[in-house]
């Protein structure tokens, strides 16, 4: 019997430190229209190129909150600055798939959680007018009033979440729209990034 009580206080004893030091990378993304994550994502057929770790994780773009005055550096926003995602940053020459959309035209972003977190809102941004992308996604291309803000409130999103947003106006050819999912009891948003083509 004692030897059992041991045995169960060890296997107790490591699986703390093991929690701990392997945080869950559950978390969300945009599936439709296809974000860059989800093109990336193992299961679908999205991207020519080696899309590095975010193939396995299209969930975990998680970097600090507070966009557009905090938040990722320039450059890094689509990988919410975390350098194992870099790949998201890349504009590929502006190679990477697009979704067609109209200046007034509705356009609907549906969201897939794996873990529910408590949250503030969800904030989307377009890239300005005369984008050029072939660059990285910075503030400064970046139009940092969004064109649509959904407040939360503090509670628990469910497994999947639909915005319908209408598409603004002044621009043509190929923009990025930023989404930023805040969460209100960390220190952490989530960012995903979408190509779409006037």
């Amino acid at each position: 019997m004692r030897t059992r009580h041991i045995v169960g206080a060890a296997v107790a004893a490591l699986a703390i430190p093991l929690t701990l030091a392997f945080p869950a990378a559950s978390h969300g993304w945009i599936t439709t229209p296809p974000s860059r994550a989800a093109l990336c994502d193992t299961h679908v057929d999205g991207v020519p190129w080696d899309c590095g770790d975010i193939q396995w994780e299209p969930q975990s773009v998680e970097g600090p909150k507070g966009f557009p005055a905090l938040g990722p550096s320039d450059g890094t926003i689509c990988a919410g600055g975390n350098a194992r995602f870099a790949e998201l940053d890349d504009p590929h020459a502006g190679a990477w798939p697009t979704t067609p959309v109209t200046a007034g035209g509705q356009l609907t972003f549906t969201w897939k959680f794996t873990a529910r977190h408590a949250t503030t809102d969800f904030r989307y941004y377009m890239t300005k007018p005369g984008y050029d992308a072939s660059q990285p996604v910075t503030r400064a291309n970046l139009d940092l009033t969004p064109f649509l803000t959904v407040p939360y409130g503090g509670q628990q999103v469910p497994s999947t979440l639909s915005h319908t947003a209408t598409i603004p106006g002044g621009r043509t050819g190929h923009q990025v729209v930023v989404a930023v999912w805040t969460i209100s009891d960390t220190g952490n948003a989530f960012y995903s990034c979408t190509d779409v083509a006037f």
